[in-house]
C-alpha cells in the first residue's frame, strides 16, 4: 500500500509519501508563502529524494477540510488533478483528525485547535487507547468558549495543539479547570504524515473516493458568503 499524502488546510504545507505503514519521506513548510506557489515543487522536489514514481500510488489523501478556505482549494484542487490524471482514488482525511493524530498515544485528551478567526476555532476533542483514535467531540466550527467549556466538562487532563493556541492562549488560562499543556513544536501543526497514517487505515477499509466527488469540508460559510447575507438582510430586515 503506498499512499500520497497532502495538507494545505492552514498556515503549513506539508506532503508526505507512506507504504505498508513506513514514512518514506515528509516535506513540510511553515513560511511566508502560499501553498500555490510550494505544494506543487514540494512534491516534486519529494518524488525525486525518494524516487517515487506516481504510477505506483494506491490512492492519494488530501485534507479535506476544515480550515482555510484558499488553502483547502489548492489541497482539493492538487489531489483531484493528480487522481484524475493517474486514475487514483482520493482518500478525504478530517483536518482535525489529522491534526489529533500527531499526538497518537496521548494519556490526555487532545484538543485541536485552528484559528477559524472572530474568536472562533476549528477543533474536536481525541482520546487514544490500544485501538486508537477516538472521537469524543467531531470536528467542528463552535467559539473559543464552547470548546473550552466542554473540556472542563469532561473534567480530565488536556493537551492543546494548532496555530489556534498562540491565538487563545491567554483565553484557556483564564478559564480552563482542568490540567492542561500545550502539544511542542515538531507536533503542534499540520502534517501530511499524520494524514497519510490515517490514510491507510481508510484505505484499508475501504473508505476512498473518486477525483470527480471529492469536496472540501468547510464547516461554515467563507467571509464573502457571510457579508453578502448580511447586506442581503440590511436591504431586506423583514425577509
Amino acid at each position: 500500500m503506498k499512499i500520497l499524502a497532502l495538507d494545505s488546510s492552514g498556515l503549513v504545507a506539508s506532503v508526505a509519501v507512506v507504504e505498508d505503514d513506513n514514512l518514506c519521506g515528509e516535506y513540510t513548510m511553515n513560511y511566508k508563502k502560499t501553498h500555490s506557489q510550494t505544494l506543487l515543487p514540494m512534491l516534486d522536489e519529494l518524488a525525486k529524494m525518494i524516487d517515487l514514481d506516481l504510477n505506483t500510488l494506491d490512492a492519494i489523501a488530501v485534507a479535506g477540510g476544515p480550515g482555510s478556505f484558499t488553502g483547502l482549494r489548492i489541497g482539493s484542487a492538487t489531489a483531484k488533478g493528480l487522481g484524475l490524471a493517474l486514475d487514483k482514488p482520493l482518500i478525504h482525511i478530517p483536518t482535525v483528525d489529522a491534526l489529533a493524530y500527531n499526538l497518537y498515544g496521548s494519556r490526555a485528551v487532545v484538543c485541536p485547535l485552528m484559528d477559524a478567526r472572530r474568536n472562533q476555532t476549528y477543533t474536536g476533542l481525541y482520546e487514544f487507547d490500544r485501538e486508537g483514535m477516538h472521537i469524543l467531540r467531531a470536528q467542528c466550527a463552535v467559539g473559543i468558549d464552547e470548546i473550552v467549556d466542554m473540556v472542563n466538562e469532561l473534567g480530565r487532563e488536556v493537551v492543546f495543539l494548532g496555530d489556534g493556541v498562540p491565538v487563545f492562549t491567554s483565553y484557556i488560562e483564564e478559564h480552563c479547570k482542568v490540567p492542561y499543556s500545550y502539544a511542542p513544536a515538531h507536533m503542534n501543526k499540520q502534517r501530511a504524515a499524520s494524514v497519510a497514517a490515517l490514510a491507510e487505515i481508510y484505505y484499508a477499509n475501504g473508505q476512498t473516493e473518486t477525483a470527480e466527488d471529492h469536496r472540501p469540508d468547510y464547516l461554515r460559510l467563507s467571509q464573502a458568503e457571510r457579508e453578502r447575507l448580511e447586506k442581503e438582510h440590511a436591504d431586506h430586515p423583514d425577509a
